[in-house]
C-alpha cells in the first residue's frame, strides 16, 4: 500500500480508504448502497486492513448513524491502528438545531458520534455542507474548541464551494484555529468538475483530496455498455436521482475507451478507472465502496501497477469537456493558456 500525506498535514493516510456507507444500510439511498451487517463489516474491515487500507470514512447521517456503529464494532480492540473519518452537517432529524455548523449542533453530533463509534477521538472530522446561516467564526472556533478538546485531530470540508473554502481558511489563519486540510470531493472520469476550481485551491492552499464516488455513482464498474439497458441488479434504478448527473454520450465515449484499455492490460474497467484518478494532482485517497468481499477485493486490485502515458492521455482525451466559463478563454486562447496553465491536464 502507498501512503501519502493529507494535504499539507503531517498525517499519512492509503492512497485507497474505505468507504462504509454500506453498512447497516436502510432507507431508499444506503439499502441500494449495501446491508453488511456486523459480522461482514469486520469481515471487510479485515480485508482492509491486511491490504494497508486503514482509513475507514463514515458520516453520522449514512442509515442515521448504523454506518459508525458497526465502523465502531468492526475495530474494535484496534483503534489505534486505523484512522477514522466521518462527517457532520446534513439534517439528522427535524428539530430546528438537528443541522447545520452552529456550535450547538457540532458538539452534539462529535459527542454522538464518539458514542456510535466507540472512541474517544476522531481523527478526521469534516463539515458535509456549508452552512451560510452560521457564521465562519463561530464554525471554526467551535472546531478549534474540539481540537484543544482532543476530541477531533484533524478538520477538513465536503461539498463546499471553492470560494466558502478560501473563506474559511482566511478566517482560520486570522485567528489561528485549525486550517482545513481535507477536502472530501466528488471526482470521477465522467465527473471533473473537481479540476475548475477546487483541484487549483487544494494544489494552492494544501488541501487534500478525498474522492468520493470514484466510480461515478457506479456507472464505471464495467456492467454498463452503449445500446444495452441498465442491468437488472444495478443500484442506478433508485439511486441514479441521488447522485450526480452524468451525460449518456460522455459516458459511453469513456467506458468505450476504459474496455479499449482494459483489453490492453488485464485489468477491470473499475481498476482502470481508479488508477486513473491516482495520477491525478492533490488526490491523497481514494474512497473505495463494496457490498462485499468480491467487490473489495477486486477494488483493491487497482494498485501496484500505474496506467502508461498514452493510456492516461487517451483517457483524459475521452473525458474531457469544455469548462465553463471563465476557465474556457484558458483552453481556447494562446495567450490565456500560458498565463493559467490547466493542473488537471
Amino acid at each position: 500500500m502507498e501512503y501519502r500525506y493529507l494535504g499539507t498535514s503531517g498525517l499519512k493516510v492509503p492512497v485507497l480508504s474505505f468507504g462504509t456507507g454500506t453498512f447497516g444500510g436502510t432507507g431508499p439511498l444506503f439499502s441500494n448502497w449495501g446491508t453488511s451487517d456486523a459480522m461482514e463489516a469486520s469481515r471487510l474491515v479485515d480485508i482492509c486492513l491486511e491490504a494497508g487500507v486503514n482509513l475507514f470514512d463514515t458520516a453520522d447521517v449514512y442509515s442515521n448513524g448504523a454506518s459508525e456503529e458497526l465502523l465502531g464494532q468492526a475495530i474494535r480492540g484496534r483503534r489505534d491502528a486505523v484512522v477514522i473519518s466521518t462527517k457532520a452537517t446534513l439534517p439528522t432529524g427535524d428539530g430546528p438545531n438537528d443541522a447545520g455548523s452552529s456550535r450547538l449542533h457540532l458538539v452534539k453530533a462529535v459527542e454522538n458520534a464518539l458514542r456510535r463509534l466507540s472512541t474517544d477521538h476522531i481523527d478526521i472530522f469534516q463539515l458535509h455542507a456549508f452552512d451560510a446561516a452560521t457564521p465562519i467564526e463561530e464554525v471554526l472556533s467551535t472546531l478549534d474548541m474540539l481540537v484543544r478538546a482532543g476530541k477531533i485531530r484533524y478538520v477538513g470540508v465536503s461539498n463546499f464551494s471553492g470560494w466558502q473554502i478560501m473563506k474559511s481558511l482566511a478566517v482560520a489563519e486570522r485567528h489561528g484555529w485549525p486550517r482545513y486540510v481535507a477536502n472530501q470531493v466528488y471526482y470521477s472520469l465522467i465527473g471533473r468538475d473537481y479540476e475548475w476550481d477546487l483541484m487549483p485551491l487544494g494544489k494552492d492552499q494544501g488541501l487534500g483530496a478525498m474522492v468520493w464516488s470514484p466510480l461515478g455513482w457506479g456507472r464505471l464498474t464495467g456492467k454498463i455498455r452503449r445500446g444495452a439497458p441498465l442491468p437488472k441488479k444495478s443500484r442506478l434504478h433508485e439511486t441514479a436521482s441521488f447522485g450526480p448527473p452524468v451525460d449518456d454520450e460522455l459516458l459511453y465515449r469513456v467506458v468505450d475507451t476504459l474496455d479499449a484499455i482494459a483489453e490492453e492490460t488485464g485489468k477491470t474497467v473499475s481498476q482502470i478507472a481508479l488508477n486513473w484518478l491516482l495520477q491525478r494532482p492533490t488526490v491523497s485517497s481514494v474512497i473505495i465502496g463494496a457490498r462485499n468481499e468480491d467487490q473489495l477485493r477486486q477494488n483493491l486490485g487497482a494498485i501496484g501497477w500505474t496506467l502508461n502515458p498514452a493510456q492516461l492521455r487517451t483517457l483524459d482525451e475521452a473525458s474531457a469537456v469544455t469548462p465553463p466559463y471563465p476557465h474556457s478563454p484558458y483552453y481556447r486562447q494562446e495567450g490565456f493558456a500560458r498565463l493559467n496553465p490547466p493542473i488537471g491536464g
